[in-house]
């Protein structure tokens, strides 16, 4: 098999059989989660009220590789392994002389990369006999994405989606409930952190902090009930590597080595589990490819925001993480890219940015969504509109290697399918779509809220 060749595939024997936790070949540590009440880091007693003992072991574990249970792998082989594309109609469209490569997590039964870790935080819940899970959902793949993993290990699940998604986005709830979960819009009346929001912005169109805090709330309140969580956490990234240990052997069955990696951030589970394999072989000196993290324009926690200790929640219920925030404050312009609305990026990835090992840009979202039109007319996929990003920054590489005629080999993650986003599609053909201006002054009065944490 050569790189000419469009689809390359791995066999179910060749799946992942292991995690791979980047923390120990970093040069430094990242800091650890504070206690709000204490400032000390937290241990396993302040987790233990909302995940089960293994996830929490996962969460600070020191080891490179973590075990993936049977009965994981047996549901991860409904999809997995994933396929990998190289692009050739897009590159002709494009007249680029460029190589691009898409790992395709879309085929999975949420049609996202989500069920990556969905299914192992569900297993672990269940076999910690915990009944019921609850959680937050943007645009609503992490909420598809656990509901149909909690379906496979008996668990209840109910979830709170960020109230300017749950209105775009009607056939989510549809889906979740197809899946047996039950679902509200955030903020709710169902909780103090909902009523509080509610009663100083009645038509507040939620955030993803503001639908975590109910979540929180209501898994802290009943013994039988946890809380799970789509991203942001080490041992969410950590599930997610599967996807980019599945894509170093396929390119490596067609001879190609990437020379650019892209991948569109929100809290950052999609990007850092294509990215961080490679991170290893780079760290490792068997290849040197640029990196590079593609954020909203409209909440841009690597490019504006500042690093520093904050919730990852808005009502100020979870430990304090060292991360690029905007503030828990900060509630996003509810663009379409639902997915990519949170106002912290993860501790692990804020870490990585900050020893200087991969790069980040911002895109608004038309030139994303024209991106991802022009995929479709060549490639055949309707994108999410959160992989846009990373595909119109593909595009704009692909584009700079056209000039200077550079046969550039370029990875990307495309994390999910468009299909429950036609609306958004419609109101981009339509003219409809709007960029949104992300204003100083929203982002200075939420980092106001900073925690006061000591140096």
């Amino acid at each position: 098999m050569t790189a000419d060749a469009t689809k390359i595939l791995l066999s179910e024997s060749e799946m992942p059989r292991r995690w791979y936790n980047i923390v120990p070949d970093l040069p430094s540590p990242p800091p650890p989660p504070l206690h709000p009440g204490t400032l000390q880091p937290v241990g396993p007693d302040d987790l233990a009220p909302l995940f089960p003992m293994a996830l929490i072991e996962q969460e600070v574990t020191a080891e490179r590789y973590v075990d993936i249970p049977d009965e994981v792998q047996e549901v991860y082989r409904l999809w997995r392994p994933s396929p990998l594309y190289r692009a050739h109609r897009l590159e002709k469209a494009l007249g680029t002389p460029a190589k691009i490569f898409y790992k395709y997590e879309g085929v999975s039964p949420a049609g996202s990369h989500k069920p990556n870790t969905a299914v192992p935080q569900a297993y672990y819940n269940a076999a910690a006999g915990v009944r019921r899970l609850t959680t937050e959902t943007g645009a609503g793949q992490w909420g598809t994405a656990l509901a149909f993993a909690s379906a496979q290990f008996g668990l209840e699940c109910e979830i709170w989606q960020v109230r300017a998604s749950y209105d775009q986005k009607p056939y989510r709830k549809i889906m979740i409930e197809t899946f047996g979960g039950t679902i509200h819009p955030s903020p709710s009346e169902l909780t103090e952190a909902g009523r509080r929001v509610l009663a100083a912005d009645p038509d507040s169109p939620g955030s993803l902090g503001i639908a975590i805090s109910e979540a929180v709330e209501v898994a802290a309140q009943h013994a039988d009930t946890n809380y799970a969580l789509g991203s942001v956490l080490n041992h969410v990234l950590l599930h997610q590597t599967v996807i980019g240990e599945e894509a170093i052997a396929q390119l490596a069955k067609v001879g190609a080595t990437p020379d650019v990696i892209v991948g569109c951030t929100g809290g950052g589970s999609n990007f850092a589990g294509l990215a961080f394999p490679f991170l290893r072989e780079k760290l490792a000196g068997t290849m040197n490819p640029v990196i590079r993290a593609v954020e909203p324009a409209s909440c841009p926690s690597l490019t504006q925001g500042k690093y520093a200790y904050d919730f990852g929640d808005t009502a100020g219920m979870t430990p304090l993480m060292k991360m690029h925030t905007l503030g828990h404050d900060f509630i996003p312009d509810p663009i379409h890219a639902g997915g990519l609305r949170y106002h912290g990026m993860s501790p692990l990835i804020s870490h990585v940015y900050e020893l200087g090992l991969i790069e980040a840009v911002a895109k608004n979202q038309k030139e994303c969504f024209e991106a991802g039109v022009t995929f479709a007319r060549s490639e055949g996929i309707i994108p999410a509109p959160e992989p846009t990003h990373a595909l119109a920054a593909c595009i704009e590489e692909a584009l700079r290697c056209k000039e200077s005629g550079e046969e550039k080999v370029i990875l990307t993650a495309l994390c999910g399918h468009g299909h429950l986003d036609l609306a958004a599609y419609g109101r981009y053909l339509a003219g409809d779509m709007v960029d949104h201006e992300l204003s100083a002054d929203a982002v200075a009065a939420a980092m106001a809220g900073l925690p006061k944490v000591p140096a």
